[in-house]
């Protein structure tokens, strides 16, 4: 369903026109559905890893190491980190091992790896990577040497694309009416509260529907579970 096909299909709902539910109300509750739509599937989805398909790029963020710094920020719109790799001085990719500085290295944080070389592990600290040790410019590419593998949010829809009317959910296009139903549910609350219970009734069921379709798309693989340690130097 296109955006337009979502809010009229909201609004036919509800028995509403763009005088009773504006387009700007209604957007603004598509895009809280739409978050929490995707919120569902990140968490639903395993291996196979679900980005939306209205993004141009991969959900891989790259950005210059700085020698002697361990802190770099990253963007809020990355939801999760899912790895993080620098740039060895050779130019091969090395994939840093993440830790938690609190319960895993054993030492003040100050202390542990305070020798500038190759970084070898991360910590996600609020919106922030910290690497141990802090890279050395003869151990790694500088430029370019940070990159961060992440989940990210939906691409949100925007007033100019409720005029234009044709984009899409970036999800199985079988549950795009969810989003009709999930803006219907405040104004019907409001409104036409005898159409609550039906439309949260409907609301469940495209829910399961999405979580059993993303949470099976990794038959072909055998979950097993692996275990690691460190070993603070």
């Amino acid at each position: 369903m296109t955006i337009a096909d979502i809010q009229a299909e909201a609004r036919a709902l509800v028995d509403a026109d763009s005088t009773s539910y504006t387009n700007s109300d209604l957007l603004r509750r598509e895009n809280a559905a739409y978050e929490e739509v995707v919120g569902w599937i990140l968490g639903a989805d395993g291996l196979w890893q679900f980005d939306d398909t209205n993004y141009s790029s991969f959900p891989i963020a790259t950005t210059a190491l700085v020698a002697g710094q361990k802190d770099y920020t990253f963007n809020s719109a990355h939801l999760e980190i899912e790895g993080v790799s620098v740039l060895k001085a050779d130019g091969i990719w090395s994939k840093l091992i993440p830790i938690d500085d609190q319960n895993q290295i054993g030492v003040g944080p100050a202390e542990f790896l305070k020798t500038d070389a190759l970084p070898i592990y991360y910590d996600k600290q609020g919106r922030s990577l910290v690497l141990y040790p802090a890279p050395a410019s003869g151990d790694v590419t500088l430029a370019a040497g940070l990159k961060v593998f992440f989940k990210r949010t939906a691409d949100l829809f925007t007033s100019g694309q409720v005029t234009t009317g044709t984009k899409e959910p970036g999800f199985a296009s079988p549950y795009h009416v969810i989003l009709a139903y999930m803006s219907a549910l405040p104004y019907a609350q409001s409104y036409k509260k005898d159409r609550v219970p039906f439309i949260n009734l409907k609301i469940q069921e495209l829910k399961k529907g999405i979580l059993e379709h993303y949470g099976r798309r990794e038959q072909d693989r055998r979950k097993r579970f692996t275990m690691s340690g460190i070993n603070p130097r």
